[in-house]
C-alpha cells in the first residue's frame, strides 16, 4: 500500500540531498522550507460521507445554512480587505524608506561628499537587510523567498508546516518591505500572495483555543475544503494588491495558482480583488491629497504608467516576434541558472543559521557596492529642454537624477539605479523619453537587473520575483526600440512594456493572467494585440528548453506536486503495476490494541475497513477512515466492551467540533493518547465514522487515467480493487507519492530508457545543447 507520512525520515524524493533510495514505498515526502528539511503532509479535499457526516448535516437548518453562506462572503470582504490595507502600507513604506535613503545619499552627492555617501548607501542598505535575514531565520524560516511556490503546492494538496503560521505572516510583512527597501532586487508581489494566503488560512481557521478566539460561526471552515477556497481567493487578492490589477489577480489564481477550480469560486475570488481594488484606489486618493508625506505617491499600485495612444501596423509586427523569442531564450536561461544558484545556496544555508545571515549580508555588501559604482560608467548628459519635469531631479523621485553630474546634466543610468524598482519601471515605461537614455547605460542596466535578481532571490529574506522580471525585460525592451528606431511607430516606452512582457512570459510561462496584468498596469488596451503575440511567442519557445521557474523551484524544494498531465510512460503502466505492501487493514469492529499498534508502527493516513464473516455474509470492502478519525476515536474512548454492535448512539460522545481540523501543521498525536491495559482489550466500531464511498479504482485501469482522475477531484487516497472478485476485497491505497516520476521509474527502471529515447528521435538538435 502507498500512503503518506507525516515523520518516516525515509523517502524516495529526496529534495537537494544525496542519500541512498529505499526500494519500499515508505512514501513519506520531505520538502526543503527555509533550507530545513521538514515533513509535509497531503490535504483531505475529499468530504467523508460518514453516518456522523451526513447526521450533522441533517440537523442544520435554514440559519445554519445562511450562516456558512453569509461566512464565507464575509470572510472574502475580510481577506480583500485586509490584503489591500496591507499592500498600501508595504508600498507606503518602501516608499518613504527607500526614498529618504536616496535622498540623504543624493544630498552628500551634492556636497561632493562621495565617501559619506557610499557609506549612508551601504550601511542603511547592509542595516535592512541584516534586520530582514534576521527575524526571517530567527522566526519563521518558511517565510523565506516568494512564498508562490509554497501556496501553490497547498492548492494542489501538500501542507508544508508553517507556512500560513503568524509568525510567517508577521515575517512576510516586516521582512518584505525591509528586503526590498535594502535595493536588493528583489520584488514584493510574491511575498504579498503569500500574505494574502496567510490571511486567508488564519481567518478561515475559526479562531484559537489557545487565545480564547472561538467563533461557532467559524466552525463550518475548520475543513481543508473550504480553506482550500479561501486560499486561492486570498493569492488572488495578493497579485491585485501588488499591481493594482483585480482582474489579472483573478486570473492569476486560476492559472498559476489553482488545481481545481469552480464557477462559485470564480465570484468569490473576483469579488475579493474588488474589494481589493476598492480599498487601494480610496488609500491612493488620501495620498494623492498630499497626506502621505513626500513619498506617498509612487509605487506599481499608484500608478498608470502609460497611457498614450498606440498605432501601429504590420512592419511592427516583426520587432515584436523578435521580442517574444529574445523573452523566450532569456527567461530559460534564467530559470536554469536561478535553479542552479538556489541549489548552491542551499548547501550553503542548511550549515548553520548563522551561514544564512551571512550569506544574505555578502548578497547586500556586493549590491551595494555594484549599484554605487556602476553609474560612474556613464557620462553625463544635458538636460532636454523640453522635458516634463525639473531636469536634474534633486531631492525626490524622477528621471533624471544628478548623481555626480555638474549642473544642467544628468545620469541616465543613475536616474535607473536610485530609485525604487517600482519607480525605474515607470522611467522606462514613460512615454516622450525616446532620447533619455544612452545604449550603454541600459546594456548595463539590463546585465545588472539579470544577475542580480538571480542572486538576491535565494537569501534568507521574503523576496519576489515578478517585479525583478518586469525591470530586467523592461531595460531589453527598451534597448530594441532603441536599437529599431524610426523603423517602428512604436515609442521606446511601449516597447519596454512588451520586454517585460516578453521576459515574464519566457520565465513564468503564464499567457492570459499576465497579458491583463500588463494591461491593467499600463492602462493601455490598444496593446493587447501585440502583447498576446509576445507572450505566445516566448512561452512556446522557453517551454523547449525547461519548465516555469516556480515548478522548478518546486521541484528544488521536494513538494511532490501533480501535474495537469499525465507523462506517457504512465499510460503503459496500470494502477497495480506501482501499488506495494503491506496493506494495513481495519475490521469494521476492531480490538483498541490492534488500532493502537497500527498507528504506532505506520504513518499511514488512511486505512481501509472491510468487513468479515460473521459480521457479513462475505469478505467486503465498507470503506475508508482516516487516522485523524482513529486517533480522535482513541483519545474520546470512544469503546465498547463486546465486538458486537450496540444501540449505543456513537454520536452521544463525539460532537461535530472535535471531527473538525484545526490549523495547518496540527494534528492529534497517537503518542500522547495513554490508554490502560483494560481499555487496550476494548473494540471500537468503525463503521459510523467510515467513509463508505470513497473512491476506488479497478488494478488494470492505467496510471495515466488515476492520475488525472486524482488529481482533478482533488484526492488524498484512491482505493484499488481486484479486477476478479473472489480475492481480497481490497488491493491497495494510490497516494499523490504513487503518481510521483521519482517513484514509478525507481519501480520500473527501463522506463528511463525508453523515455530518453523517445527524446532523442523528437529533439535530437536540443539534446546536443545539455
Amino acid at each position: 500500500m502507498a500512503t503518506e507520512s507525516n515523520g518516516d525520515p525515509e523517502s524516495l524524493t529526496q529534495p537537494l540531498l544525496t542519500l541512498q533510495r529505499s526500494t519500499i514505498n515508505s512514501t513519506s515526502q520531505v520538502a526543503i522550507v527555509g533550507a530545513n528539511v521538514c515533513p509535509i503532509e497531503s490535504l483531505d479535499y475529499e468530504i467523508a460521507e460518514n453516518d456522523f457526516f451526513k447526521q450533522d448535516w441533517r440537523t442544520r437548518g435554514k440559519i445554519q445554512i445562511f450562516q456558512y453562506i453569509f461566512m464565507k462572503w464575509l470572510l472574502c470582504f475580510l481577506i480583500g480587505g485586509i490584503v489591500g490595507v496591507i499592500g498600501f502600507c508595504i508600498n507606503l513604506a518602501v516608499e518613504n524608506l527607500a526614498g529618504v535613503k536616496f535622498v540623504v545619499t543624493s544630498d552628500m552627492m551634492l556636497q561632493r561628499r562621495f565617501g559619506m555617501a557610499f557609506l549612508v548607501f551601504s550601511l542603511s542598505n547592509f542595516g535592512l537587510t541584516l534586520f530582514a535575514a534576521l527575524i526571517t531565520a530567527l522566526v519563521s524560516p518558511a517565510a523565506a523567498g516568494s512564498g508562490i511556490p509554497e501556496v501553490k503546492a497547498y492548492l494542489n494538496g501538500v501542507d508544508a508546516p508553517g507556512i500560513f503560521t503568524w509568525r510567517t505572516l508577521f515575517v512576510k510583512i516586516i521582512g518584505s518591505l525591509c528586503a526590498v527597501s535594502s535595493s536588493l532586487l528583489v520584488g514584493k508581489a510574491g511575498p504579498l500572495v503569500h500574505t494574502g494566503a496567510c490571511i486567508a488560512s488564519l481567518l478561515g481557521q475559526g479562531g484559537s483555543k489557545k487565545y480564547g478566539l472561538t467563533w461557532k460561526w467559524l466552525r463550518y471552515f475548520k475543513n481543508d475544503r473550504d480553506r482550500r477556497d479561501l486560499v486561492t481567493c486570498g493569492s488572488a487578492a495578493g497579485i491585485a494588491a501588488a499591481f493594482r490589477a483585480p482582474v489579472g489577480g483573478l486570473l492569476f489564481a486560476l492559472e498559476e495558482m489553482a488545481s481545481w477550480w469552480r464557477s462559485a469560486l470564480v465570484w468569490r475570488a473576483f469579488f475579493t480583488t474588488a474589494v481589493v481594488a476598492i480599498v487601494l484606489r480610496a488609500l491612493i486618493d488620501v495620498c494623492l491629497s498630499g497626506k502621505c508625506g513626500l513619498f506617498g505617491k509612487g509605487g506599481l499600485i499608484m500608478y498608470d504608467v502609460t497611457s498614450s495612444n498606440v498605432a501601429y501596423h504590420l512592419v511592427d509586427v516583426p520587432p515584436v516576434l523578435l521580442l517574444g523569442v529574445i523573452g523566450g531564450l532569456l527567461g530559460s536561461l534564467y530559470n536554469f541558472l536561478l535553479d542552479k544558484v538556489l541549489r548552491v545556496y542551499n548547501l550553503i544555508n542548511e550549515k548553520s543559521i548563522a551561514y544564512k545571515i551571512v550569506l544574505a549580508c555578502w548578497i547586500s555588501i556586493f549590491t551595494s557596492c555594484l549599484l554605487f559604482g556602476l553609474p560612474w560608467l556613464a557620462s553625463c548628459r544635458v538636460c532636454p529642454a523640453d522635458a516634463g519635469e525639473a531636469c536634474p531631479t534633486i531631492g525626490r523621485s524622477g528621471n533624471y537624477k544628478k548623481f555626480q553630474c555638474p549642473p544642467g546634466h544628468y545620469n541616465d543610468l543613475a536616474s535607473l539605479i536610485f530609485n525604487t524598482n517600482d519607480d525605474a519601471i515607470k522611467n522606462l515605461f514613460s512615454k516622450g523619453t525616446d532620447d533619455e537614455f544612452q545604449y550603454s547605460s541600459i546594456i548595463i542596466f539590463f546585465v545588472t537587473c539579470y544577475f542580480l535578481s538571480i542572486l538576491s532571490y535565494g537569501i534568507v529574506a521574503p523576496a519576489g520575483l515578478f517585479v525583478p522580471v518586469i525591470v530586467t525585460g523592461a531595460s531589453y525592451g527598451r534597448l530594441v526600440g532603441m536599437l529599431i528606431g524610426s523603423h517602428s511607430n512604436l515609442n521606446h516606452g511601449l516597447f519596454a512594456v512588451l520586454g517585460a512582457a516578453s521576459f515574464l512570459g519566457g520565465s513564468m510561462r503564464m499567457t492570459v493572467s499576465l497579458c491583463v496584468i500588463l494591461l491593467e498596469l499600463t492602462n493601455n488596451l490598444l496593446l493587447l494585440p501585440l502583447m498576446m503575440v509576445v507572450l505566445l511567442i516566448s512561452k512556446t519557445v522557453a517551454d523547449a528548453f525547461n519548465g516555469n521557474i516556480y515548478d522548478l523551484i518546486m521541484k528544488a524544494k521536494g513538494f511532490p506536486y501533480l501535474e495537469t498531465h499525465a507523462e506517457p510512460y504512465m499510460r503503459q503502466l496500470t494502477v497495480g503495476d506501482v501499488v506495494t505492501g503491506p496493506l494495513q487493514l481495519f475490521h469494521g469492529i476492531e480490538k483498541v490494541a490492534n488500532v493502537v499498534h497500527v498507528l504506532r508502527t505506520t504513518r499511514h493516513n488512511g486505512f481501509p475497513v472491510i468487513d468479515e464473516p460473521p459480521h457479513s455474509e462475505s469478505p467486503f470492502l465498507y470503506g475508508l477512515i482516516l487516522r485523524a478519525h482513529l486517533t480522535e476515536l482513541l483519545k474520546k474512548k470512544a469503546f465498547l466492551s463486546d465486538p458486537v454492535p450496540t444501540d449505543i448512539d456513537a454520536f452521544e460522545q463525539i460532537s461535530a467540533e472535535d471531527f473538525m481540523k484545526r490549523g495547518s501543521g496540527h494534528y492529534n498525536m497517537i503518542e500522547d493518547i495513554e490508554l490502560t491495559e483494560e481499555e487496550m482489550e476494548m473494540f471500537l466500531d468503525l463503521h459510523p465514522f467510515t467513509n463508505a464511498s470513497p473512491y476506488t479504482v479497478v488494478e488494470t485501469m492505467s496510471l495515466a487515467k488515476a492520475l488525472i482522475l486524482f488529481r482533478e477531484v482533488g484526492l488524498r487516497h484512491l482505493l484499488v480493487i481486484p479486477k476478479i472478485s473472489g480475492r481480497s476485497p481490497v488491493v491497495g491505497i494510490l497516494t499523490r507519492h504513487d503518481f510521483m516520476p521519482e517513484h514509478v521509474l525507481a519501480l520500473h527502471p527501463s522506463l528511463i530508457r525508453s523515455r530518453w529515447k523517445r527524446l532523442r528521435l523528437q529533439f535530437p538538435r536540443l539534446l546536443k545543447l545539455f
